[in-house]
């Protein structure tokens, strides 16, 4: 037990490091973590979660390009069209934004270009700016298990079925797209009247009282309006939006029974047969039922022939490619200014960080899941709920929803607990605005002129950390209801 704990320090000092260079340093360092605990500790390495991996190079490189072409800029003038026609509702319209972009795109990063607008609008509306910006912030993160083609999404699925519960990422979004909603919805309305107008804010009327400062906040004019978007950024949302319709199509097929996907023979093991088969000749062999499988051989009463239609992942993969590849050749997207770009880049980052996260937890859990189905079973059959809060916790050091999937789905399954009971707590994998150390929230107080959106002086009294609260708690309140109701 003593071992067990010092390794489990051993993990956590790895991600606490990581977590305080940030960047690709959090993987990076998680592999400091992994060759500990393999070269000092002995122990057997875990598998590094490739597939979700190969999702997000496809997901990103797509998404990449569509920001290179320019079709995000018509996205965000869309949005900021809607935001300057209803100015009086930013506090509500800004977060759905925001939540939707992430959705479409797969990656809360797309935030950078509209929260300066954001801001823009709300001061010159005489609204406090950390009243949306907040809340928009959060929803930027929130969108992400919301997203069919994001990394949270596609690893629940994939691991969901390795586990035994099938579910495609349209379902998963049907449950956690209107859960989210209620949870920004009610972040949104604590957020209405938060804090002091800015006419009755001493700080910021002492402020705006410097001339310079003056001219400072409401100099400026954010926005995109003034860009010009040519038909090949249009040509692109389009191949973009038509890409995600195909994945779609695809998902509602099979909730509807109707696979149309290929389909090949494969080799599975016979239920019920024997684990094992004694071989015969010039030596006296015993071969287990994983290794004729993994070989293709077919044994009567032990392995049979069954088609097995294609993986969403790889269709994700394939599909996603195939769009990015359609942006060059007739959108005009250049590869390199999509390498240079925000998404991409934070696309890769977000690789390296699963990567060495993921391998570093997969590592430790399998080699202590004895131990911890003995030690937690008690609480999990009772309160299966309850693993809401570790997927919490775990977020809270790990800066990236889907490093939590991979990392703790594996674990949670292995506990005994319900696929669609992990459906419902899917929202309580974002965690990572309880301590203000992530890009988007950092950028967030940067574009707000106004000082009013702050990392507060005792570093967790900051403007996201009531609504990341409330959105959460929410959201999974109300996803775990949809799945009793719905599944």
């Amino acid at each position: 037990m003593l071992l067990m704990i010092i390794q489990l320090l051993v993990v956590l000092l790895a991600l606490y490091v990581g977590s305080r260079y940030g960047s690709l340093a959090l993987g990076a360092i998680s592999g400091i973590g992994l060759a500990i605990l393999v070269f000092g500790f002995s122990l057997k390495p875990g598998t590094p979660p490739t597939d979700v991996i190969y999702i997000i190079i496809a997901a990103v490189t797509c998404a990449g390009m569509l920001q290179a072409s320019g079709g995000m800029d018509w996205m965000i003038q869309i949005a900021e069209k809607l935001l300057r026609k209803h100015p009086d509702h930013i506090t509500f319209l800004a977060p759905l934004c925001t939540f939707f972009l992430t959705v479409l795109v797969g990656t809360g990063h797309v935030v950078y270009t509209l929260m300066p607008i954001i801001c823009d609008i709300a001061l010159k509306k005489g609204i406090r700016p950390e009243r949306p910006c907040g809340v928009a912030s959060i929803a930027s993160q929130v969108g992400i298990t919301c997203s069919p083609i994001a990394a949270a999404v596609v690893a629940f699925t994939s691991i969901s079925a390795a586990n035994g519960f099938q579910i495609t990422n349209l379902q998963v979004i049907c449950v956690t797209i209107p859960a989210c909603i209620c949870g920004l919805m009610a972040a949104a309305a604590a957020s209405y009247k938060r804090g002091l107008d800015l006419d009755k804010d001493p700080g910021f009327q002492q402020r705006i009282a410097d001339p310079e400062q003056y001219k400072y906040i409401y100099g400026s004019n954010a926005t995109t309006l003034d860009k010009k978007i040519d038909k090949h950024a249009k040509w692109a949302v389009y191949t973009f939006l038509g890409a995600l319709g195909i994945i779609v199509m695809f998902s509602v097929f099979q909730m509807c029974g109707h696979n149309i996907l290929p389909a090949w023979d494969t080799v599975q093991a016979v239920k019920g047969g024997p684990s094992s088969i004694e071989m015969t000749g010039s030596q006296m062999l015993t071969v287990t039922t994983k290794e004729l499988v993994k070989a293709g051989v077919v044994v009567a009463g032990v392995t049979e022939k069954v088609p097995k239609h294609m993986a969403m992942n790889l269709v994700i993969q394939i599909v996603m490619i195939s769009a990015a590849a359609l942006m060059i050749i007739f959108c005009k997207a250049k590869p390199k200014k999509a390498v240079s770009g925000a998404v991409w880049q934070s696309g890769m980052v977000a690789v390296v960080a699963i990567y060495g996260i993921a391998w570093l937890a997969d590592t430790y859990f399998s080699n202590y899941m004895t131990e911890m189905q003995s030690g937690l079973e008690g609480i999990v059959s009772q309160y299966p709920w309850t693993i809401a809060f570790a997927f919490f916790a775990v977020s809270v050091l790990i800066n990236s929803q889907g490093a939590v999937v991979v990392a703790m789905l594996p674990l949670a399954y292995k506990l005994g607990i319900d696929g669609v009971i992990l459906l419902g707590v899917l929202p309580s994998v974002y965690g990572y605005f309880f301590i203000p150390n992530y890009p988007s929230d950092i950028a967030t107080v940067n574009f707000d002129r106004s000082g009013t959106t702050v990392i507060g002086k005792y570093l967790l009294n900051h403007s996201f950390m009531m609504p990341g609260l409330i959105c959460v708690t929410v959201s999974t309140l109300v996803g775990y209801g949809l799945v009793h109701i719905f599944f």
